[in-house]
Parts: structure tokens; C-alpha cells; sequence
């Protein structure tokens, strides 16, 4: 596989696994009650959000190369 395919499939997976992100996080904001919000849902969501901005990243960085 040549370097533009590699770089193409891995735009692909990482807009795959953006699309999941963005699901899992609208998932557990939805978990999230309007009081008391409880700890490890958050820590949860939290985490979901530092990945799917780890992944903008990289596919900004695809982009610009």
C-alpha cells in the first residue's frame, strides 16, 4: 500500500471512530441527570471528549500533509 492510500485509510478509520465518539458522548450526556451529576459519568464523558479532540487533531494533521 502506497503512503497517499495509508494516509486515506487512516482518514477513513479515524473518521469512523469520530462518528463512534460522537455517539458514545451523546449517549452519556444523556445519562447524565439534570442534578447531581454522579462522578464516573462524568469522568466518563470527559474521557470520550479528550479522545474525539485527540482524533480532530489527527485528522487535522492528515489534512495539512
Amino acid at each position: 500500500m502506497n503512503e497517499v492510500n495509508a494516509m486515506t485509510e487512516e482518514r477513513r478509520k479515524l473518521r469512523e471512530r469520530l462518528q463512534e465518539l460522537e455517539e458514545q458522548i451523546a449517549e452519556t450526556k444523556r445519562r447524565l441527570p439534570a442534578h447531581s451529576v454522579k462522578p464516573p459519568v462524568m469522568m466518563d464523558l470527559l474521557a470520550l471528549e479528550d479522545e474525539r479532540d485527540l482524533v480532530l487533531e489527527r485528522i487535522e494533521r492528515l489534512r495539512g500533509a
